[in-house]
């Protein structure tokens, strides 16, 4: 006989059939699931959405307090006959509607011409600077790609003036400068021999001369700083592949460095230009409220129209003006990048 095998008491119970549905309260709740159209958003998930928005608004605000609220009164301030009679009351000021601007762009006026003129000296002063620093930057970190002892620290020293604070670092240029006990007159001509007699370097010509170097010394290492970040992303293959093929090292810049870099270059001669047109603290520093002739940027002319001849609302316009040119300038030049690159893609 053949043994039948033992039953137990859960095989003669009946298999489970097809479940019947969970009630509402029992149906899951777990939010990765989409739920159904027409069911309201539940409020943990309008506090998540609403999170971004809430961390941005102090950076609003200020954003609202320190730039938006200040250039609004400005632009209400060049309406104004805004002179040392109504600093007082300023919103007592009568309007003067355009007359600002017709002043400020009067060519054949005093006001006008004065203003034209430290229009085109801080074209020359900006030109210069922000080729200066793109070309130092570019040669410096072209250089520091390479391998060699002491490679960090020289880095280091190039990075310091970028990170002295820049009263400090003016300041000091403006003792070195001195004619009779600063140290560039004391190498230039007590050490070298190279000038027959003590330079005034803060004063005439040699003003702008003096504004530019500061200027360069105290941007330059910017400009290197991010060329030399942007130079990272370039395969050293290239340059290996091009050296077997027999390409020198001028070679190797001007078909593999230069292109790679153009997309950062744009942005980074865009942020000089705007940091150099703007420089406010260079001049003030180093010539003091009434810069020379030759140094007298848009920055501190418009200084000297607001805070030295206390014609506030001809400054204000001045600074309107100012503000229209920089954006003029910029839409014209990402316009102009934006075709330039579309092109070379095309």
């Amino acid at each position: 006989m053949t043994a039948t095998p033992a039953t137990t008491a859960a095989d003669n119970e009946p298999s489970p059939g097809p479940r019947a549905p969970r009630s509402g309260a029992e149906k899951s709740t777990d939010p990765r699931r989409p739920q159904p159209a027409g069911r309201p958003r539940r409020p943990g998930r309008l506090r998540s959405a609403g999170l971004p928005y809430l961390l941005l608004l102090p950076a609003l605000l200020l954003e609202l307090l320190i730039h938006l609220v200040p250039i609004a009164v400005g632009v209400m301030m060049s309406f104004k006959e805004l002179t040392q009679f109504y600093i007082r009351d300023w919103g007592q000021a009568p309007w003067s509607g355009l007359d600002n601007y017709r002043v400020s762009v009067d060519l054949d006026a005093p006001v006008g011409e004065a203003l034209l003129h430290s229009f085109l000296v801080t074209c020359a002063f900006s030109v210069l600077t922000v080729g200066l620093c793109w070309l130092l930057g570019t040669a410096g970190a072209v250089f520091m790609q390479e391998n060699f002892r002491g490679r960090g620290l020289l880095r280091a020293v190039f990075l310091t003036p970028y990170a002295l604070p820049v009263y400090a670092a003016v300041i000091t240029w403006a003792f070195m400068f001195q004619r009779d006990n600063g140290l560039v007159n004391h190498v230039l001509h007590d050490q070298l021999g190279l000038t027959g007699e003590r330079t005034f370097w803060l004063l005439g010509d040699n003003s702008f001369t003096a504004l530019v170097v500061v200027a360069v010394w105290k941007t330059w290492p910017f400009a290197f700083l991010i060329v030399m970040a942007a130079l990272q992303n370039i395969p050293r293959e290239l340059y290996e592949a091009a050296a077997i093929d027999g390409a020198g090292i001028l070679q190797q810049i001007r078909r593999i460095t230069l292109p790679s870099l153009r997309p950062v270059n744009q942005v980074l001669v865009l942020v000089l230009f705007l940091w150099t047109f703007n420089d406010f603290n260079t001049p003030y520093l180093l010539f003091g409220k009434s810069a020379p002739e030759p140094a007298d940027l848009v920055s501190i002319h418009i200084y000297q129209s607001s805070f030295v001849t206390w014609n506030f609302g001809t400054g204000s316009a001045m600074s309107v003006l100012l503000v229209l040119f920089l954006l003029v300038v910029t839409a014209g030049y990402l316009l102009a990048t934006s075709r330039g690159r579309k092109h070379a893609d095309g």
